[in-house]
């Protein structure tokens, strides 16, 4: 049996990107067993996938602010300790950014990643011992399917993708759902990525009409308020309050349809293949849109969300 350790730390959607390739991998080596270096709050998006056997889990967004403190170095060395007590046949740096690269250079194996010209962030290549070139011009996706391929040594086929999840650790929310809704997920990580809070009404108007619940979920408090407001004109939305992945999971996978921004949750509903519209600003769909069956693409004109009409996306749904 050999043993691989992934190091792919954040974000949701990236995450989700990488298991499409972990599914390959394992079908080629069936003896194959994966642990996983994430984030601790999305640790249960590798979780999912039944050929990871283990996570090691990260606090690194404390790194930045306090790199310095007891607490931070004692992370770093249980982390440090952890990669390095398994003699991994191969460790595989499969996001390329700094922050990644950081947690592979402590590793006393060598590391796969990609190289100077194919990293997300320079100089993260420095980290590693085995540089792989991948093509730029991909979707992450695939990218990420040539990366392991290439270093666990098989031929990847970029016909075929699985993401391979198993929804057993999918937990229904604390409230009883409706017969009939949908889930707007309205938050972003940038400003630019935002639909108006107008549009939104608008969108949820149309959809009153219909009698379907619109249940709008958020990650923060911050989330949580614009989602409050977003949703006070109608009887028939709802500013869910923060919940566990795990049920936003389930909750994304019963969906009748999803309307959202660009941001993790809308990789969800790939993952779990509910038809689903996701609104594009300054990103390019074409390397890191949503990525699998039932998903429409909606990009606003020089790439601002304000050109994206609400007749556009109600066009787009399948009601």
């Amino acid at each position: 049996m050999k043993k691989v350790l992934i190091i792919k730390l954040t974000s949701m959607g990236d995450l989700m990107h990488a298991l499409p390739a972990i599914t390959e991998a394992k079908s080629i080596y069936e003896d194959m067993e994966f642990d996983w270096v994430i984030d601790k709050n999305f640790s249960s998006v590798a979780k999912w996938h039944p050929s990871v056997t283990n996570t090691i889990e990260t606090n690194h967004r404390k790194w930045k602010t306090n790199i310095f403190s007891s607490e931070v170095r004692e992370e770093i060395k249980d982390i440090r300790n952890r990669i390095n007590e398994t003699n991994y046949d191969f460790v595989v740096d499969m996001q390329n950014n700094l922050k990644s690269a950081f947690v592979s250079f402590n590793s006393k194996q060598e590391v796969y990643g990609m190289d100077k010209n194919s990293a997300r962030e320079f100089p993260a290549h420095l980290a590693y011992k085995n540089k792989i070139e991948v093509d730029k011009s991909l979707h992450a996706v695939l990218r990420q399917k040539i990366l392991l391929s290439t270093s666990l040594g098989y031929e990847t086929n970029l016909d075929i993708n699985d993401y391979g999840i198993e929804k057993i650790a999918f937990e229904k929310p604390d409230f009883d759902l409706p017969d009939n809704y949908c889930v707007l997920v309205q938050n972003a990580s940038w400003p630019t990525k935002l639909w108006s809070v107008q549009k939104w009404q608008d969108l949820i108007d149309y959809l009153e009409q219909k009698n379907i619940t619109c249940l709008l979920p958020s990650g923060t408090i911050k989330e949580k308020l614009r989602a409050e407001t977003i949703a006070s004109k109608s009887s028939l939305a709802k500013a869910l309050d923060i919940m566990d992945l795990n049920k936003v999971a389930y909750l994304i996978d019963n969906a009748n349809f999803c309307v959202c921004s660009d941001t993790g949750l809308a990789h969800l509903s790939a993952v779990v293949g509910t038809p689903s519209t996701t609104l594009y600003g300054p990103t390019d769909v074409n390397l890191i849109g949503t990525f699998g069956l039932n998903q429409t693409h909606i990009v606003g004109d020089d790439g601002n969300m304000e050109n994206i009409s609400v007749e556009d996306v109600i066009s787009s749904l399948r009601i």
